[in-house]
């Protein structure tokens, strides 16, 4: 059967990946831009004090949660991007909330991270790598108004998607969307990619008129 309206879920093996880069709204995009991510959301983990309280997020860190396609993007390829895109060697003059973290789901995961840290390090003699590298915790999602925040900036957009508060975490449409409007995503790729996403040709002209009006954007929190 087709499916109709914007393409909310996909139905794909997935893996999971949970990282701590500062400020998740650029995270948020970067991931969401990225060929294979499936779904993504913004949260909190890593922490002794449980659940946030309002703004009280306790020692929890800002981090975002991952699904990924591992037929289409290894785990070390998101460890790459992970490390080539934010200031990891900034976390010791950073409050926790932005703590540089890795959060491991497997073993195989434990041992790439400390892998990629090494080699990292390596590249920073003068300076120390201090980036956590833990188990995976309970992840407590963020507020609604910080879930693809990018996307929901374009608000007659966003009406057009009709993101519930589930949607707003699980949405395949909503991250890529929230991607290419948070400056991770060219408009060559969007062409290619709005094909399969079902998106109404008013849907797509407006992505578009947005990129060509903003090519040299860049992602910013």
């Amino acid at each position: 059967m087709a499916t109709t309206g914007p393409l909310h879920q996909v139905d794909t093996p997935y893996e999971v990946a949970t990282l701590g880069m500062g400020c998740y709204w650029g995270s948020d995009s970067l991931f969401g831009a990225t060929k294979g991510i499936l779904r993504t959301r913004v949260g909190y983990a890593g922490g002794t004090t449980g659940a946030p309280q309002g703004k009280n997020i306790g020692d929890n860190v800002e981090v975002i949660e991952l699904h990924y396609d591992p037929s289409v993007i290894s785990y070390s390829k998101l460890l790459d991007i992970f490390w080539k895109n934010h200031e990891y060697l900034a976390s010791a003059r950073l409050k926790r909330e932005y703590m540089s973290m890795i959060m491991y789901h497997s073993e195989d995961q434990r041992k790439l991270a400390e892998e990629s840290k090494i080699t990292q390090q390596k590249k920073e003699a003068d300076d120390q790598v201090v980036t956590e590298i833990v188990p995976s915790s309970e992840f407590y999602p963020a507020q609604d108004h910080n879930q693809k925040y990018r996307l929901q900036g374009h608000v007659d957009l966003a009406k057009t998607l009709n993101l519930t508060t589930d949607l707003l975490q699980t949405s395949h449409v909503a991250a890529r969307l929230n991607g290419f409007l948070g400056g991770a995503g060219s408009l060559e790729l969007f062409e290619l990619e709005s094909q399969h996403l079902n998106l109404s040709p008013e849907q797509i002209q407006y992505v578009k008129n947005f990129l060509i009006e903003n090519p040299d954007m860049g992602i910013s929190c």
